[in-house]
Formats: structure tokens, sequence, C-alpha cells
């Protein structure tokens, strides 16, 4: 599952482990640790490929790894073929119950191996495009006067037959407004259109007149709109699509009526999953989302459906939710080395004599016992560190990071703030919630 990795994937990657953030590019070049989960993964994609829904969880605590697992299934899935949309679940603007915000999300973030984000209109040329082949193929005529109505009426006639006639009738109508004014050069008006088709509010009453539609996407009609666009994706000739739904346990902090409601709607995408067939969804969330009566366990038709096993000591990872392990030391001494090869400096004899195996194995030790010795909560900010040193080492020769001042960490999150500290964590919940919080995991199988 290699990819080239050009200069400019390589300083994205370094860039963004400056400001502790997960790369959106090139990580399976540091993928250290995740052969077995990534497997797993992997198996998922082969089945959407072969026609089936899918959903995944992965749970793990905080520095487990589960953004870079995410970010990393969404590589994989780009080189196999597929289209991909990754979503952050945010209180503010996406209730998960309100599924016209996820689809709009969802719509907003759909990616191509060549195209980075809002990738529905170049999906929608292909697949125009495709279909123009297969007519010229069986003996149409491009050039034809009725060539661009025999378009219309095709890609009416494939989404009728690939959403087996549930695709919405306004979706079917503006997709054919958006080849019109296409063809006519109307570029502004058809842009319009797919952003209407992306969920967007914010579309013109005269771009709407054109496609004889009617305000906007809501809440009940907008996985039927998914499941238009996923067959869309596949008609273009994509194997499928892959949509991550990363920090659920944001719900957590929601209001106790709107985390219920969120719940349920996991629930129903989770039950409708096999009516969609070449869609994998994998969400991420922490054991407390999944374990917690005011997460999934409070929810016992999703709870039973999710719940995670462990038996004998051993958790399958075939069961819905994978467990992500956490860093250790030696895990992040890997990583590292892998990162020192990537590091884009001309001196390597310079960049591991100074950055040696024995001054890795010291950062290590130093971020760690800043931490209390909590390995797990330490990936970010000795990444940062780390990458820190090679920089300070390519551009000051006379820099001994041997020498250098103790460990100090910046932009602490809260979990890290804690285990900086030694204290309790705090609960999840917001002020004004009125439900109990649970506070124990529920048992798995080797625990009764």
């Amino acid at each position: 599952m290699s990819t080239t990795l050009t200069p400019r994937i390589v300083e994205h990657i370094f860039e963004s482990l400056r400001s502790g953030l997960v790369p959106e590019r090139g990580i399976e070049a540091f993928a250290v640790g995740v052969d077995k989960p990534r497997g797993e993964l992997d198996r998922l994609l082969k089945l959407a490929m072969d026609r089936e829904g899918c959903v995944k969880f992965l749970r793990g605590g905080y520095g487990c790894g589960k953004t870079f697992m995410a970010r990393l299934a969404l590589a994989d899935a780009q080189r196999a073929g597929f289209a991909t949309s990754f979503v952050v679940v945010s209180d503010n603007d996406l209730k998960f119950h309100n599924f016209d915000d996820v689809y709009r999300k969802v719509m907003s973030e759909l990616s191509t191996a060549t195209c980075t984000r809002g990738a529905l209109n170049d999906i929608l040329d292909r697949w125009i495009g495709r279909i123009e082949e297969a007519l010229i193929a069986a003996g149409a005529d491009e050039n034809a006067a009725d060539f661009d109505d025999r378009v219309r009426t095709r890609l009416q006639q494939d989404l009728t037959s690939m959403t087996g006639g549930r695709a919405p009738a306004d979706f079917v109508r503006v997709i054919q407004t958006v080849f019109d004014m296409k063809q006519q050069g109307d570029m502004t008006g058809a842009g319009a259109l797919v952003s209407w088709l992306c969920g967007s509010g914010n579309v013109s009453s005269s771009a709407k007149k054109a496609a004889q539609i009617k305000g906007d996407i809501g809440s009940r009609d907008a996985l039927e709109y998914l499941r238009g666009a996923l067959e869309i994706v596949k008609a273009a000739g994509f194997k499928g699509l892959l949509i991550v739904i990363d920090e659920a346990e944001t719900i957590l902090r929601m209001r106790s009526d709107s985390r219920h409601k969120s719940l349920n709607g996991i629930r129903q995408i989770l039950d409708a999953s096999g009516s969609y067939p070449g869609l994998l969804w994998v969400f991420t969330g922490t054991p407390e989302f999944f374990d917690t009566r005011r997460g999934v366990a409070g929810l016992p038709p999703l709870h039973d459906r999710i719940r995670f096993v462990r038996e004998g000591g051993f958790a399958s990872l075939r069961q819905p939710q994978i467990e992500l392990t956490p860093f250790d030391a030696g895990r992040l001494e890997a990583v590292a080395l892998r990162l020192r090869e990537l590091y884009p400096m001309q001196d390597r004899a310079q960049l591991e004599g100074k950055i040696s195996s024995e001054f890795i194995r010291k950062l290590v030790e130093q971020v760690t016992a800043g931490f209390g010795g909590d390995v797990k909560v330490v990936p970010r900010q000795f990444l940062r560190r780390f990458v820190n040193c090679m920089d300070l080492v390519d551009e000051n020769p006379d820099f001994d990071p041997m020498a250098a001042g103790g460990f100090d960490p910046d932009g602490l999150r809260d979990e890290e703030k804690v285990a900086r500290s030694g204290g309790a964590k705090p609960g999840p919940g917001s002020a004004d919630d009125d439900e109990e919080s649970g506070t124990g995991e529920i048992p798995t199988m080797d625990q009764w």
C-alpha cells in the first residue's frame, strides 16, 4: 500500500507535525504498528468493492491514533479507487440526527485522488463523459441535434436504475439541468446547482427556478440524496465511497435530547447500511463514548448491535468495533526513525549523527517523563519536539540536540493537561445537562 512521496507531500507531512496535526497526505510513510487494524479496514474496502454496505467503529483513548488510523484508511481507500469524505463531529454545526447536516458535511468534504475537496462537480463530469462515450460507442452521432437529449434521457434512466427508483425527482432534475447549463456554457449556474446538490442553503432562487426546485435538501430526504450521490460515484468509475466520521465522542457534550437523537441517527445509518452497496462508514470514538450510559451504552438498540466483546483476553478485529492500542516507547522510536528517513535534509550524515538512535530514545524518555510517564498521551507533543530538533539541526550546524534544554510542551489539549498535572479527567457533559453520567465501562465477556 505504498505511494510515491513527492517533495510537496513530504513538506506537508512535516508542516502538519510542526503544528501538532495529523497530516492529510503521506501518512502511510510512517505508519508503524497498525498492520492489523489496517488489514481489517482493507478487508471492509474489498467487501464494499463487492457491493456490500459496511460500518466500522474505531475505539481508543486519547493518543491511540484514531484520527491517524482514519486518515490512513482514507489514503488506502483512494489508492484502491474509492472516493472519500472525512467529517469531524462538531457540537456547533453538526447534529447527527439532522441528516441534512450530515449530508452537507459529507458532500462538502467529498474527495478523490485528484480533487481534495468538493469533488462532486468533477465526479459528475466523469459520469456524464462515460455516458457520452457509451452512446457514441453504441452508434450515436455526438454532433446530432438530439444527442444532448439522449444524454439527458440516459441520465434519468441510469439514476432510476441504479437507485432502484429511490432517487428524489429533484435530484434527477437538478443533474439534468446542470448538464444543460454546462452545454450552454453557463458554468456559474451549473456551479450553483452543484452546490445545492451538496446541501448548501445559500443558492439563489434564480438557479433553483431553472431546475424547477424549491427550498433546500431536508433531513427526511438527505439519505436518499446520499444514495444517489453514491451511485453517481460508482457510475463515474470509482470503486465505492468511504465516509469517516471522526471524534464521535463530541456527541457526549451535547444536551441530553440532542445526544440521544444523534445516537439514534447513528443507529439508523447502521441499520440502513446494507442497502447502500459500495459505501463504508468508519466512526471513531473513545471508550467513554461507546461504553457509558451517556453514550452508546445508553441506547440499547445501538449498543446491542455494536457492543465490544473480549473473550479470554482477546478481541476480534472483525467485530463492529476495532480497539486501537496506545503508543509505547518502542513504537514512538520506530515512528521517529521513519520520519528521520523522510526528513528533506541533504547532509544525511549530519542529520543521522546528531539525531541518533540514542538521542531518539532519550527524547522519548524526556517527553514521557513530562507527562508522568504516561506514554499514550505524548505522541503529538513528542513529534512536535522531534521535528523541531531536526529543523534546528538543518538550520544550525552548531546545534547539539543532546545538550538542548528540557521539555516544555505548548498548546496542550485537555487530556494532555490532565496527564501533565496528574489530576482527574473532567466529565464530558455540558453544565446544563440533567442526565446522570455513567462512569464505568460495560463489562465485556471476560470481565463477567
